[in-house]
C-alpha cells in the first residue's frame, strides 16, 4: 500500500508531494501515466538513410518469430519495384501482412496469438499518407486505433517512420499537413515506445533510453 505525506519545503518552493511505495515503478505510473514499453522500438530516419535496413536487423536480433506489416500500396510501376525490393531483402521465414489502413486491426490480432510475433511495420509515412488521402474520418479512427493497439501490444514491435522535420516548409496545404501530423505522430510513438533510435548515414544514433 502507497504512503502519502508532506516533505518539508525545498528552497522556499512550497510543499512537495512525496510517495513512499513498495516499488518506484509505481511512483513513475502514478505520476507520468503509462511506462514506455521497453519491448516496443521506434526507428526514425530519412530518405535513404538506412533506417529500414536497421530496423530488420532489430527484429531479426529478437528471440521471436517476426511479421512484416507492410503499409505501402503499389500505385505505379515505381512504387511496384520499391515494394519488390524489399521483399527480397527479407528473411524467407518471416510473416508478411500488407495493410495499407487498419493497422491497429492487424496488431490487435497478432497480440491474441498465443506467442505474440515481433512485429515490424513499415512504414508510418506511408500510411499517414494513405490516411489522409482516405479522408478525416478514416485517419482519425484508424490513427486511434493503431496507437491504442500499439500501447497494449504484449510482444515486441519495431516501428520504422521518416523524419521531415528537418528540411524546408512544404509550399502546399496538404504537405504541410503531412509534415505536421507525422511530426506529431512521431512524437505520440516516441512516448510509448522504450527505444527511440535515429538511422543518419547507415549509423545508428539512440535517442532513447
Amino acid at each position: 500500500t502507497e504512503r502519502l505525506y508532506w516533505c518539508h519545503p525545498v528552497q522556499k518552493l512550497g510543499p512537495v508531494l512525496c510517495f513512499a511505495a513498495c516499488s518506484p515503478v509505481s511512483i513513475r505510473v502514478w505520476l507520468f501515466g503509462k511506462q514506455p514499453n521497453i519491448m516496443h522500438t521506434l526507428v526514425l530516419g530519412g530518405i535513404r538513410s538506412g533506417k529500414t535496413a536497421l530496423a530488420e536487423r532489430l527484429a531479426s536480433d529478437t528471440n521471436s518469430s517476426v511479421m512484416s506489416l507492410a503499409t505501402a500500396a503499389a500505385g505505379d510501376d515505381e512504387m511496384r519495384a520499391r515494394i519488390q525490393y524489399h521483399q527480397q531483402q527479407r528473411p524467407a521465414d518471416w510473416g508478411l501482412e500488407e495493410e495499407p489502413f487498419a493497422l491497429g486491426q492487424v496488431i490487435a490480432c497478432c497480440a491474441q496469438k498465443q506467442t505474440p510475433p515481433c512485429i515490424l511495420v513499415d512504414c508510418m509515412s506511408l500510411w499517414l499518407s494513405n490516411l489522409l488521402h482516405a479522408g478525416e474520418e478514416t485517419f482519425t479512427r484508424e490513427r486511434a486505433a493503431f496507437l491504442e493497439q500499439v500501447n497494449g501490444y504484449p510482444g515486441e514491435l519495431v516501428i520504422v517512420s521518416n523524419e521531415v522535420g528537418l528540411g524546408i516548409i512544404g509550399m502546399d496545404p496538404l504537405t504541410r499537413r503531412f509534415a505536421d501530423e507525422l511530426g506529431w505522430l512521431n512524437q505520440s510513438l516516441a512516448k510509448l515506445c522504450g527505444k527511440v533510435v535515429m538511422s543518419v548515414a547507415g549509423l545508428p544514433v539512440v535517442l532513447k533510453p
